[in-house]
């Protein structure tokens, strides 16, 4: 039997006054747009905020639905929004903020698998990284320069 060691490189920043200007202004519309977010069931918002190529800025908020598997999270309503009308332009920067209106959430918040999964098909398919900056309501901000650190085994049409 072999063994193998997984490794991820984060960065940390304490505050978002640390991050590079054009991403402050990204966690800026991710919190507006988290403030937009239909959660009634969850009580859990969350708001996207994308960077194109081209210099677009999509924002995302998580849907829910009563009949919760017809929910969307805002990961997947920005990068899918930006797919569809901006189809030939690259995403840079996806930023996340999220909130819960049962407690404070300080620590950063990832995009879920499914999430996680659908950024990775957008990375393939643009044959650049997606650099992503995750947060709670506070506190730290976690950067990762590609969907691979936090899906490092990718599922894609390699296994079709």
């Amino acid at each position: 039997m072999k063994s193998f060691q997984l490794t991820s490189e984060f960065e940390i920043f304490e505050n978002k006054e640390e991050l590079p200007g054009e991403v402050q202004e990204l966690v800026e519309i991710a919190i507006e747009a988290r403030e937009k977010a239909y959660a009634p069931y969850s009580r859990f918002k969350v708001g996207a905020a994308i960077l194109l190529d081209n210099g677009e800025v999509v924002p995302g908020s998580n849907q829910e639905n009563a009949s919760y598997p017809s929910g969307l999270c805002a990961e997947r309503t920005a990068v899918y929004f930006a797919g569809a009308k901006f189809p030939d332009n690259e995403i840079k920067i996806l930023v996340v903020s999220a909130k819960s209106l049962n407690r404070s959430v300080i620590a950063p918040v990832p995009p879920c698998g499914a999430c996680r999964q659908a950024l990775a098909e957008y990375e393939l398919k643009q044959q650049s990284p997606i650099s992503l900056y995750f947060m709670g309501e506070t506190g730290k901000i976690m950067k990762s320069e590609s969907v691979k650190n936090l899906l490092p085994f990718l599922f894609d049409k390699s296994a079709l």
